[in-house]
């Protein structure tokens, strides 16, 4: 008996699925991952900008609300003019840093190409500072000596690197358009907030139902975070730190700017470029303008210290290693542009994941409780 409904069921099967509709049916599969494939790849480009507009929506979003009710509850009015403020902070000093940036990473480019780059000496006029000026004379000349001593031996293997610094240099105006793509997309999320918001918590309430509104609590919270108490804050500073340097009259102001943005981002801080720099201009520059760029540039190098405490409503809890990988990772995937979506996305998934496994954790020992 069971073999014959064996052979029923077997024959079953084959009645349903013959040869012929077997390959029509291969085909319509084919076909259907044809058009997912290339649809993919018509939408990979916008990727990055979409990203950066959502980024740019969640962390905006307090601001925008907070304008909206000053306005008297219009969000598209409320919209438009947080739309037109981040334009011009994208076209005007953020635009400025970058090409700054990009001469210098192309002149560091070819001077290692050209196996040319170097170190340069420390001043004589160092010498008669009281007190310290002979030994801070000494320490920078052992430097520069050790450091010409070490890129003569490194800078033949950085050469390969050169191609990489021009393509990266090479995209900052690719960089740029996507930047103003970005804001623009954010501008028309702006007034949709409550929507998406209702969207995400749709789509987590099918893969983490109990947990659906609590990720997505801690998914904005991080992005908030992250963009406004990481890279916000980052960017002000390169910023002050540019103009800082531009007034000194420093030559690769915009690639130091640029240190001190990666730098911030990465949870170093830019004191490491921004004393250097105050050294330098006590030995090039008049008492009372070196005084008044010294006054600056500290405020400058301690201004994180005081900013994140304020913009950011949460500790941030994740590493400062995620977030160096999501530099580096999002700067080599998807350009200038991925050097801030890289951290905040690879924050939102090492929080989201950490909850994930705390929560799973938590489920057995509730379980064992009420037992």
């Amino acid at each position: 008996m069971r073999g014959m409904a064996e052979g029923a069921s077997v024959k079953t099967l084959r009645q349903i699925f013959s040869g012929d509709e077997i390959i029509q049916l291969l085909i319509r599969l084919g076909l259907l991952g044809l058009l997912l494939v290339w649809a993919l790849l018509l939408v990979r480009p916008f990727i990055p900008i979409l990203a950066w507009s959502v980024v740019l929506a969640a962390a905006l979003n307090p601001a925008f609300r907070r304008l909206s009710d000053i306005l008297g509850g219009r969000p598209k009015l409320a919209a438009t003019i947080l739309t037109l403020v981040n334009l011009a902070v994208v076209i005007g000093p953020a635009t400025w840093l970058g090409m700054g940036a990009v001469d210098g990473i192309t002149d560091l480019a070819a001077q290692v190409t050209a196996g040319e780059l170097h170190v340069p000496s420390p001043p004589q006029s160092l010498k008669e500072w009281p007190v310290i000026g002979p030994q801070l004379f000494d320490l920078w000349d052992q430097a520069t000596t050790n450091l010409r001593s070490l890129l003569r031996a490194v800078v033949p293997y950085l050469k390969p690197f050169a191609s990489t610094l021009l393509g990266f240099a090479g995209n900052a105006g690719v960089g740029t358009v996507k930047f103003l793509l970005s804001v623009a997309v954010a501008g028309v999320l702006f007034p949709y907030g409550p929507q998406l918001v209702a969207a995400g918590r749709s789509f987590l309430s099918r893969i983490v139902p109990d947990q659906s509104q609590h990720f997505l609590d801690l998914a904005g919270a991080t992005i908030r975070a992250v963009a406004q108490g990481v890279i916000g804050v980052a960017i002000i500073q390169a910023l002050l730190a540019g103009i800082g340097f531009k007034l000194a009259g420093i030559a690769s102001a915009g690639l130091l700017a640029f240190v001190v943005l990666l730098l911030s981002i990465v949870q170093i801080g830019g004191t490491i470029v921004i004393l250097p720099v105050i050294i330098w201009i006590w030995t090039d520059k008049e008492f009372p303008i070196a005084l008044l760029l010294t006054v600056f540039l500290v405020i400058v190098s301690v201004l994180d210290n005081i900013l994140k405490p304020l913009v950011m409503g949460r500790g941030l809890t994740t590493p400062a290693l995620v977030i160096l990988i999501g530099v580096i990772g999002g700067t080599l995937f998807h350009g200038i542009i991925g050097l801030f979506i890289g951290p905040i996305i690879l924050s939102v998934v090492w929080e989201l994941t950490v909850a994930w496994i705390r929560a799973e954790r938590a489920a057995p020992a509730q379980l064992a409780i009420e037992r």
